[in-house]
């Protein structure tokens, strides 16, 4: 995980130089905004990449000698039969509708992805799935 975090810092780098010689060179705002809200996105991945990483045990991607194999088993947990995406994909499909076409669309887009978004936090709260 270290080397995710130095890359992501050493890309704010690169973003924050090519931010401020476009923003000289060009003096567009839009774009030189842009750039720096890049920047700060990427800063903030790197340094929570590099922050956690502190608190990790060293991972195989760490070790330069690792072999592809030293990473194998299981990688987490993820849900193998949850209906809450379908809510959300609606939901959100309704809402860049209703930006697209009228704004009423977006009134029965907001029910779909409170739906969606309750479900999936509390899938595991209740019913057969309590336990996992």
């Amino acid at each position: 995980m270290k080397i995710q975090g130095k890359m992501f810092i050493w890309l704010s780098v690169f973003v924050l130089a090519m931010a401020v010689l476009y923003g000289w060179w060009s003096k567009e705002p839009v774009g030189t905004t842009a750039l720096f809200l890049t920047f700060g996105l990427t800063i903030m991945i790197g340094y929570y990449l590099a922050f956690t990483a502190r608190r990790v045990d060293a991972m195989a991607q760490d070790d330069k000698e690792a072999d592809v194999a030293d990473e194998a088993g299981e990688l987490g947990f993820f849900s193998p039969h949850s209906w809450q995406p379908l809510s959300l994909a609606l939901g959100g499909a309704f809402a860049f509708l209703g930006i697209a076409l009228d704004w009423w669309l977006c009134f029965f887009s907001l029910p779909l992805l409170l739906i969606g978004v309750w479900g999936w936090v509390f899938e595991y709260y209740r019913g057969e799935n309590q336990n996992q």
